[in-house]
């Protein structure tokens, strides 16, 4: 599983102004009409073709929990290509994007402050152009350390150094135990 790139993908998903389909044929009939036949969604379902066909035609309507979970998850990740596009636009040039975790949060700084690394719930809006490179950073297909590297980075400017006003001499945050993390637009 992948903490920050599912967070912005649920993110994202919000964004949606129609419910992805609920039966096992209509998420199977959205997917033959995307990837234009029947072989390429069973390749990438790791199905059969004949059993992708029966879904289609309904002669198979419930399928086994590791199926289903891996159809809604295709469905998701091509539903509403525009809308999600748009919402990815908004965030990266005007909106931002709110990030809401509760991990341990510490730092290293100049000796004389306390630095020890604690358990903090921060709900803190980051401005648009760290949204663009979370975004971007996914789109490229970086791995969730590099979007952990990405996201730590803008909460050591916007967080602990409110946009260059204070701890200038903060060197390295380190944003670690992670026990929530969610993403808002």
């Amino acid at each position: 599983m992948t903490l920050f790139g599912d967070g912005l993908d649920e993110a994202v998903q919000r964004a949606f102004t129609r419910p992805i389909p609920k039966s096992a044929g209509a998420q199977m009939r959205y997917l033959v009409k995307q990837l234009k036949g029947t072989r390429p969604v069973a390749q990438m379902l790791r199905v059969s073709q004949r059993t992708v066909e029966r879904y289609v035609k309904d002669q198979i309507k419930k399928p086994r929990p590791d199926l289903a979970s891996r159809l809604e998850a295709e469905v998701k990740k091509r539903w509403q290509p525009q809308i999600r596009a748009k919402a990815r636009q908004k965030a990266a040039t005007t909106g931002g994007i709110v990030i809401d975790t509760r991990a341990r949060i510490g730092y290293t700084a100049p000796i004389g402050s306390t630095d020890d690394a604690r358990l903090r719930h921060l709900t803190v809006a980051l401005p648009p152009q760290y949204a663009a490179r979370l975004f971007d950073a996914q789109e490229q297909g970086a791995t969730d350390q590099r979007l952990q590297e990405i996201a730590t980075e803008a909460l050591k400017e916007v967080y602990f150094q409110d946009s260059g006003r204070r701890a200038g001499q903060l060197e390295e945050v380190r944003f670690t135990d992670i026990e929530h993390l969610d993403f808002d637009l």
